[in-house]
């Protein structure tokens, strides 16, 4: 069964972070420019939690307020359930769906962010993984 080891071992545990006071505008502006949906918001240089497209859309559009007045630290996400390189690619995919949430910050054994796994990771690992079934029971038939 396919970890999360496995996810970040593909496209790297690379995060890339904003302080937390960074406005909600320039966050948007890296997003938009790296082509990322979410950006880890740390204090400190610490991982204080995550600033995701839905965040800005509930929290700034539909609130009224000014992207380019409001920080990001005031409109991140928290309390991510928890994952780590071990868990695995299925219990990610629940973990998503039960809570209608589409990133996972995935934390080592120190408790230090190692990366950041997103519902596209988790379905590119599953369709990969599927298609190597498939070609494992090719192979098989074909051998016999």
């Amino acid at each position: 069964m396919k970890s999360v080891k496995h996810i970040l071992a593909r496209k790297g545990s690379n995060v890339i972070a904003v302080p937390a006071e960074t406005t909600v505008l320039n966050v948007l502006k890296l997003m938009a420019e790296k082509n990322v949906g979410s950006v880890v918001v740390t204090q400190d240089g610490k991982y204080i939690g995550l600033m995701t497209e839905r965040d800005y859309s509930r929290k700034i559009i539909l609130m009224g307020k000014h992207s380019d007045e409001t920080t990001a630290g005031e409109i991140i996400s928290t309390n991510f359930p928890m994952i780590t390189p071990q868990s695995s690619v299925d219990e990610c995919m629940l973990i998503m769906s039960e809570n209608n949430i589409r990133y996972l910050p995935v934390f080592d054994i120190a408790n230090q962010l190692c990366g950041i796994v997103s519902m596209s990771d988790v379905v590119y690992e599953t369709i990969h993984s599927q298609r190597e079934t498939i070609e494992q029971l090719h192979s098989y038939i074909q051998s016999t």
